[in-house]
This record gives structure tokens, C-alpha cells and sequence, in this order.
């Protein structure tokens, strides 16, 4: 067992065997940014003071070349090789923050249902001791008996007593995992989840407005931390920004009615960026270049935008321009996961 040092703050972490410094650091309960968990996006990327560690396969776009001899890792790959292992992350006041994540945790699929023609949603119920999650938070499912690798995919409801999860799942042509749980994965069946994983979650102690962006099924953490955030009486204005192609990309229009009727402060903004039906009484466009005029001044909001990676940067650059805080910026980008293997 070796031990992990957090600079500057001087706490030690405990690193089994065979564990990396991304599932040492979540196992104390520490929120280290992170997002594919594959070496590929580098949102886990940390300086190593000191100490050695096996890298493991990594993509140069997530970890160029440069960065390694300047002694940055990716931790979500990064494997301890020293007794202790130094890395520049944390202030003087880190501390426990998230829910150790549990592997291979058993629920039964309880319901599909489809919220698109390519997006289907999954309701899993656990056979043991409920998930403890922070809402924004995601999971990994998979099979490998039936050729489907683990995959991550966002919560998209907030914790219940029952614990049971909802999964909102886009198919992907060329995504094993997500044409079976579209093709087989059934009502009945037993599934493993390993989690919660993440750091696209709210601080409770930040009280401002808050502004959701969303495409495709990037809705699902927002989602959860906007059901968490009306459930708890958030007293500040949300708004959520939703962006579908077609009418029939934009889908939970019901739940969005109902907490705008019971919820004074939520307003549902969607918006189509292909062509507008006749009657079509929401916006039209896309979402970077409509929040000019939807939102001059971001300076006081915090910010919350989920979907595809180049839809994410698209969006933050657009709210960076507007006066958004990076401090306030919370981004939950998705790619293809399977492009991500070495």
C-alpha cells in the first residue's frame, strides 16, 4: 500500500494496490475533477511533485508530450509505482467532499422508456444498500457477457429513499454498449452499477441565479441537479436552455411544465436548430448565439452546461464572453467513449 500527498495542503491519501490515484483520491472521498476516467479527455490532469507512477495508455490530445516532461499525469490512468506519490492539487482547507464510489452494485431494470427516437431512459432499482450520489453525478453499466464494455452515463434524477436511478441513454451507431441496453437490455433483467463518479455538481453554499445548458441527452445531469435544487427550495431564479434539432428531440416537456407551474423561479426555454414547425412556440437556433440576448450580463450567475464536447465549448466560450465566473462554470462535456479505448 502506498500513500498519495496532497501539496499544499499536506493530507494523505491511502493507495492500494493496483488502484489509480483517481480511485484512491474518490475512495477518501476527495472531488478531483475528472470526466472519461479513459485517458482521453484530461480533465484529471495534476502536477506530480514527486514520487513515480505508471502512466498507462493515455491520448497525446488529453496529455501532450510536453506536459509529461513538465510532470503532469492524467490520474484517472495514473498508477503509483512509489511508496508515496506527491501531486500539486487541493488547497490548505481540502477535504472530503464526495461519496466513496462501490463497484459491481446490483439492480434490476424496472422500466425503459423512450424519450426520443434515439434517446431511451432507464429506471434500476437496487437488490442492496441504496447509491449515495451527489445529483450531476454519473455511473458506469456495462456487460461484457453480452459484448457491451462499461460505459458512463449521467444520473438524471436526484436521490430517492428507495434509490432508485433513472439513466438517459443516447444510441450511438458505433457504441456497443449503447445499442445493447436500445436492443436488449429489457424490464426484469439484472444490471451491475459501479459509482457514483464525477464532479458536475452544485455547491449548496453558492446562492445565485443559476443558468442550465443542455443538448441531446446532456439533459440528464441537469436534470438531477435541477430536481435537487427545487426540492430543497432553491429561492434563486433557474432557467433552463434546451437544445433539440427536431420537435421531437425535445423531449420531458411534461416534468418541465409541472415544476414551472409549482416552481415560480424555473422558466424552460427550448430551442430548435433545425427548421421550425408551423406553431412551434419556442425558440429557434443555436444556444451560444442566442444567450446574448437572452442573458447580457452572466457575471452573477452560475452556470451549468451537458452535452457533446463540442457543443460544452461552444457554450462556455459564448458565457465566458457574457462575464460568467470561471468559478461559477460547471461542464459535463460527453464523447464517444468507445473512440476513447485504446
Amino acid at each position: 500500500m502506498g500513500v498519495i500527498r496532497l501539496h499544499p495542503s499536506g493530507r494523505t491519501v491511502a493507495c492500494d494496490s493496483g488502484l489509480t490515484v483517481l480511485e484512491a483520491l474518490e475512495k477518501a472521498g476527495y472531488a478531483l475533477p475528472n470526466n472519461c476516467r479513459a485517458g482521453a479527455c484530461g480533465e484529471c490532469k495534476v502536477k506530480v511533485v514527486s514520487g513515480h507512477f505508471d502512466q498507462g495508455f493515455v491520448l497525446d490530445m488529453a496529455l501532450s508530450q510536453d506536459e509529461r516532461r513538465q510532470g503532469y499525469g492524467l490520474m484517472c490512468m495514473a498508477k503509483p509505482l512509489s511508496d508515496e506519490l506527491v501531486i500539486e492539487w487541493g488547497t490548505d482547507a481540502a477535504g472530503p467532499k464526495l461519496f466513496p464510489p462501490r463497484e459491481q452494485q446490483y439492480y434490476v431494470v424496472t422500466d425503459r422508456v423512450p424519450r426520443t427516437p434515439r434517446i431511451v431512459e432507464l429506471r434500476l432499482r437496487p437488490l442492496g444498500e441504496p447509491m449515495r450520489y451527489w445529483p450531476g453525478q454519473y455511473v458506469q453499466l456495462g456487460d461484457a457477457s453480452a459484448g457491451a464494455p462499461v460505459r458512463s452515463y449521467s444520473l438524471a434524477s436526484a436521490p430517492r429513499e428507495d434509490g432508485e436511478i433513472t439513466l438517459q441513454v443516447t444510441r450511438q451507431d458505433q457504441g456497443t454498449t449503447s445499442r445493447w441496453i436500445h436492443e436488449q437490455l429489457q424490464p426484469g433483467e439484472q444490471v451491475k452499477v459501479s459509482g457514483p463518479y464525477g464532479t458536475f455538481i452544485g455547491d449548496p453554499a453558492v446562492d445565485t441565479p443559476v443558468l442550465c445548458l443542455a443538448a441531446g441527452s446532456g439533459l440528464a445531469p441537469i436534470l438531477a441537479l435541477t430536481e435537487a435544487a427545487l426540492r430543497r427550495g432553491f429561492k434563486q431564479p433557474v432557467t433552463l436552455v434546451y437544445s433539440g434539432r427536431t420537435p421531437d428531440d425535445v423531449y420531458d416537456t411534461g416534468l418541465m411544465a409541472w415544476w414551472k407551474a409549482r416552481h415560480r423561479g424555473f422558466s424552460y426555454r427550448p430551442t430548435l436548430t433545425g427548421p421550425a414547425p408551423m406553431g412551434w412556440q419556442g425558440l429557434t437556433g443555436r444556444i451560444p448565439a442566442l444567450l446574448p440576448g437572452l442573458f447580457p450580463d452572466l457575471s452573477g450567475h452560475s452556470v451549468f452546461v451537458a452535452g457533446a464536447t463540442a457543443f460544452v465549448d461552444d457554450c462556455v466560450a459564448a458565457a465566458r464572453a457574457l462575464g460568467a465566473r470561471d468559478e461559477l462554470l460547471h461542464t459535463e462535456g460527453y464523447f464517444s467513449q468507445d473512440r476513447a479505448q485504446p
